[in-house]
């Protein structure tokens, strides 16, 4: 059986999406780039309940005409470097 970090990696394939692929943030005059394997990574670090509903969120994206996969993972990566950006604020 695959695993759910497999099923995301293997929907990003499908879509033609090299894994590798970054997505660049400009915050406060500074780039942050993430690439989509990172993004994939980071968010199967979570609980297996998280993971499913990444999954399901990730295939729901597929079907939308205006967000698509990649505004999918541009709002996906933009979480994660907040979260981790307001962390460091914290300390």
């Amino acid at each position: 059986m695959r695993t759910v970090e497999q099923q995301c990696k293997d929907i990003i394939k499908r879509e033609g999406i090299n894994l590798k692929s970054s997505i660049d943030y400009n915050v406060n005059g500074k780039v942050h780039s993430l690439n989509i394997e990172w993004i994939i990574d980071t968010y199967m670090k979570a609980s297996d309940e998280s993971q499913l509903v990444f999954l399901t969120a990730l295939e729901k994206s597929l079907g939308v005409k205006n967000i698509g996969v990649d505004k999918f993972f541009e709002g996906m990566g933009q979480l994660l470097l907040m979260t981790h950006l307001s962390k460091k604020i914290e300390l």
